[in-house]
């Protein structure tokens, strides 16, 4: 292998994609702001990637963000079951005009209920991708 070259093939677009927008989310501008904090070498502040490098990334950052997500503050008990019991409420009659609040399962009002940065954490750790929907 010669100086400078990868071993393995490169990196998808995609995973590039998500993996600069994985470091925006963590506060960095691109990958060679991040070059320091991630310990990347010369090719990956580039954004070269080999796709094993890539994945091994993607996957360390969205671990980052689901343990930030988890340690976040929690408030009270009596406080949150208050506000999680009045979110289901609202959530329920919110859900759809065919759908009554009656006919929704437990786990269709935990669905709609629960915060969307949990549930795009849990949907990329499945191995999808999210986008934004523009308005």
């Amino acid at each position: 292998m010669s100086f400078g070259q990868s071993a393995g093939p490169p990196a998808t677009g995609r995973q590039v994609e998500e993996l600069r927008e994985l470091l925006r989310n963590a506060g960095h501008a691109d990958f060679r702001d991040a070059r320091g904090p991630m310990g990347f070498n010369q090719r990956q502040a580039g954004g070269r990637f080999t796709a094993d490098e890539a994945a091994e990334l993607i996957d360390q950052l969205l671990a980052a963000e689901h343990e930030a997500a988890q340690s976040a503050e929690p408030e009270p008990k009596a406080k949150a079951k208050a506000k999680a019991a009045k979110k289901s409420a609202n959530a329920a009659e919110k859900a759809s005009s065919d759908t009554p609040a009656a006919d929704l399962t437990e786990h269709e009002i935990a669905i709609r209920t629960a915060p969307t940065k949990a549930l795009v954490l849990e949907v990329r750790r499945r191995g999808w991708t999210v986008t934004r929907k523009t308005r």
